[in-house]
This record gives C-alpha cells, sequence and structure tokens, in this order.
C-alpha cells in the first residue's frame, strides 16, 4: 500500500491500484521519457534508467505494446544494479494514439494516462482549422479531456475573426489565447494542472509548446527557437518527456508533429463533427449517400450556409482515412464514391457574389 501512496504525486489513482495489487515483489514506476531501447523511469525509490525484460520483449506482438511516456509499468528495481527491468506495462486509462508517420500501418502511442490535452496551434501562418479538426478528433478517442491554445495573439491581425472560426469547430471545448508579450498570460493554463493531474502538450513544431511548459516550470528548462524566414516555427523537441511540475502536476512534451495520421478514430470524429452527425440523423433515408436524395439534411445546410462545404468535406477525409485502416480495398472505392459525390455538391451550390 505505502508504494501505491507515494507514487499518487505521479498519478497513480485508485483506477490502478488493483492491477497494482497483483505483482507484489515489483514496484510500481511511470515512464518518464524513451530513447534508443532505455526508458528513464520514476518509482517511489526514485529515478533510474530501465529496460523491459526479455520475457516482456517475446510476448510484445505490436509497436503500442511497448511502453509509452505516461505509462505506469511493474519493475523489478534491481538495487544493485544499475538498471531496471520492467516486466509489465499497467492497462492505459487513457492514450493520445496516432498512425505512425510514413505509409507504416502501425499504431503509435504518443503518450499515455493523460487528463487533459492541449492542442497548440499558432495564430499566425500555422493556422489551419482543418489540422485542429484532425488534432480534436483524435484527442477525443484518447480518453482526456482537449483544450485549444492558440498562442502568438500578439502576431495576429484579425484575432476576433480567427477566433469564431475554431468556436466554430471546436464544439463544447475550452479556447484559451496566450502570448508571451504579457507577463504571467500563461497562468490561465493552471486551471487545468493540479496535483496528480498529468496533460499533454501537441501541435506543430514552432508554435510555442515549449516555451508555455518553460513558463509551467518557472525557468528555461526546454530550449525553444524563433521563428524561420516564413514566419513558421523551427523544431525544437526531439523526444517526448514527463516533467514534474513545481506547483504540482505533470506535463508532456511532445515533438512537433505536422502529420497526424488518425488510426481507429470513429469515435472522436463523431464527437469532434457533432454537428454534422446531427445533420445526418435528420436526413429522411437511414442509408442516405448525401448525394442528390430527396430529404437530403446535409445537401440542405450546405445549401443554406448552415454548414460549411470545407467541414463537409474534412469530415469525410477523416472518415475515409479511418475506414482505411480496417479495409484497404473498401477504402479506396469509398474515396473514389466520396469525390464524386463532393464534385457534385459543389457545382449544385449557388455561387457567393
Amino acid at each position: 500500500m505505502k508504494k501505491f501512496i507515494d507514487m499518487k504525486q505521479y498519478g497513480l489513482t485508485e483506477d490502478f491500484e488493483s492491477e497494482v495489487d497483483k505483482y507484489k515483489n515489483l514496484s510500481v514506476a511511470r515512464i518518464l521519457s524513451q530513447e534508443k531501447g532505455l526508458y528513464r523511469i520514476v518509482t517511489s525509490q526514485g529515478e533510474k534508467l530501465a529496460e523491459i525484460s526479455g520475457k516482456f520483449q517475446f510476448k510484445i506482438a505490436r509497436v503500442s505494446d511497448y511502453p509509452a511516456v505516461g505509462d505506469f509499468t511493474m519493475v523489478n528495481w534491481n538495487p544493485s544494479g544499475n538498471s531496471a527491468i520492467i516486466e509489465y506495462v499497467l492497462p492505459r486509462k487513457s492514450s493520445f494514439t496516432r498512425k505512425a508517420a510514413g505509409d507504416t500501418q502501425q499504431e503509435q502511442i504518443v503518450a499515455a494516462n493523460i487528463d487533459t490535452v492541449f492542442i497548440c496551434m499558432a495564430l499566425n501562418n500555422d493556422f489551419n482549422l482543418r489540422r485542429l479538426e484532425r488534432c480534436i478528433s483524435i484527442a477525443w478517442d484518447s480518453g482526456a479531456t482537449p483544450v485549444v491554445v492558440l498562442t502568438k495573439s500578439d502576431l495576429c491581425n484579425d484575432l476576433s475573426n480567427k477566433l469564431s472560426e475554431v468556436y466554430s469547430i471546436a464544439l463544447g471545448i475550452d479556447i484559451l489565447t496566450t502570448t508571451t508579450q504579457e507577463q504571467n498570460d500563461y497562468t490561465k493554463l493552471f486551471q487545468y494542472i493540479s496535483d496528480g493531474k498529468t496533460v499533454a502538450f501537441i501541435g506543430s513544431s514552432g508554435v510555442g509548446k515549449s516555451t508555455l511548459i518553460n513558463c509551467l516550470l518557472g525557468g528555461q528548462y526546454l530550449k525553444t527557437n524563433g521563428l524561420r524566414n516564413d514566419d513558421k516555427g523551427r523544431h525544437t523537441t526531439t523526444h517526448r518527456e514527463l516533467i514534474m511540475l513545481p506547483s504540482g502536476g505533470m506535463v508532456i512534451d511532445t515533438p512537433g508533429m505536422r502529420e497526424f495520421g488518425i488510426w481507429n478514430n470513429d469515435a472522436g470524429i463523431e464527437k469532434t463533427f457533432s454537428d454534422i452527425e446531427e445533420f445526418i440523423c435528420q436526413c429522411r433515408f437511414r442509408n442516405c449517400t448525401h448525394s442528390g436524395e430527396p430529404g437530403c439534411a446535409i445537401q440542405k445546410a450546405l445549401d443554406h450556409g448552415e454548414l460549411e462545404v470545407e467541414r463537409w468535406q474534412s469530415y469525410l477525409k477523416l472518415k475515409n482515412e479511418n475506414a482505411y485502416l480496417e479495409n484497404r480495398e473498401s477504402y479506396l472505392v469509398a474515396k473514389g464514391k466520396c469525390e464524386k459525390e463532393i464534385s457534385k455538391m459543389i457545382k449544385k451550390l449557388p455561387i457567393k457574389k
């Protein structure tokens, strides 16, 4: 019980208690970082490097089975050795998952056991509503609560319009704006961070994630870089890391990711596009293809400007991308059909003067 209580400051909750009790002779540890097959872990006995056991390695069937930053694991602490041995990964209460970059069909765990995901997007050339929709759907599917953090508001000349656009797609999500030009502006993030809670920062390179984390830490802990000549940030963070905050709670910094491939994300997509799901439920026919059937609520919403074409296209793209993971052949057929339907819809829409 003592080893369980001592780990509460690192986010271990009662959800894990029964699992921890199964392993009497092992210590519970949390993964702080990972690089080149070695993991830095923290236990009630301190920090140490660790590697996975041969038995654990033998049982691994997928990339996602490996320990990830934020995971709780059961380890053989090995007081006399230089490194601990990871024997088991405890079930994740949440996991931020994406398709690994590139053509490979592999699931990648970005971070595990997160309470809040800060989706960071800069209000300069990084501003991209379609990418934000993608990030929100992944965040909802993770089991954590998404919060949109719009950075570099001092570089935005039309803040009210940009905010209006974000509010139109970030349904039911808190939206914060930050700038380094105002002292202590970052403190609004503390309302989501408390003892035992874990937050993760995601977003493209150079949007200011490391700067915000340094503010929360009260010092220059993470390296930061300025803007490139094209007004976009330089890549700074090179690996994921869980960091304890002086005020309590933990933060996970992640490398900037411009490619967010979704992975088995139907629930997240449906929650992100709840407005579109509501329109679909209003269609006259349950199997409506939204390409010309009478009583199609989607077509009506597009005609009357209640639904933007770009948002509808984004929804279809993510749904088809998700379907591809389940059945590649069906996906290619659906993609071709989807592109034809979109083309027909655009031709039918009234021309804006």
